[in-house]
């Protein structure tokens, strides 16, 4: 028997933000989900709009599993995983140990497809990452959760200094919708 998907399924019990006040808790699995969209929407933009090569399929695959060793290491703050130089390799390190072990979940034929999936560090998917954050960023500041504020702020500057194109065409295209009630976004 192999646990792996059942792992897998426990994402749903890894909260998000830990250190923070927050209006709505959000969980890993509803995070990635939401990664794995963005991922997607940046995948079609750099293909569709830019005319790049690119899967967003794949792109989607890759987000959906980008946190599952947090199944293992839970989620570690990004103040406290950032700290310094030392934190970060020896996270890096433990992440390692994790992916390692969810993969051992799998029966060896199937350990190749998810190591890719695991293992691999995709600069869409960091970037859909960090556009989810700016999006929570945006949500908790709706709903008047001033503890965003500098988290927001933070997070906008990061995402524009990575000075990726497809992140950019979603903040001038996309990203104002966030703000808007569901009576603003009815068609």
């Amino acid at each position: 028997m192999y646990p792996f998907y059942a792992l897998v399924s426990r994402l749903k019990y890894i909260d998000r933000w830990a250190l923070m006040r927050n209006s709505e808790r959000e969980n890993v699995m509803e995070h990635s989900y939401m990664v794995a969209v963005l991922a997607h929407a940046l995948g079609v933009i750099r293909r569709d709009v830019f005319k790049k090569d690119c899967s967003p399929e794949s792109l989607a695959a890759f987000a959906l599993f980008h946190d599952a060793p947090e199944i293992i290491t839970g989620d570690m703050p990004t103040p406290v995983k950032y700290h310094d130089g030392n934190m970060i390799s020896a996270y890096r390190e433990i992440e390692k140990g994790a992916v390692k072990k969810l993969v051992g979940a799998l029966p060896e034929s199937m350990q190749g497809e998810y190591c890719k999936l695991l293992d691999g560090e995709k600069e869409l998917v960091k970037a859909a990452d960090k556009l989810s954050a700016y999006i929570k960023c945006l949500e908790e500041l709706k709903c008047g959760n001033d503890e965003f504020k500098s988290a927001s702020e933070s997070t906008l500057g990061k995402l524009r200094a990575m000075e990726i194109p497809e992140i950019d065409y979603f903040l001038d295209n996309f990203i104002g919708a966030f703000t808007m009630s569901l009576d603003e976004l009815q068609l």
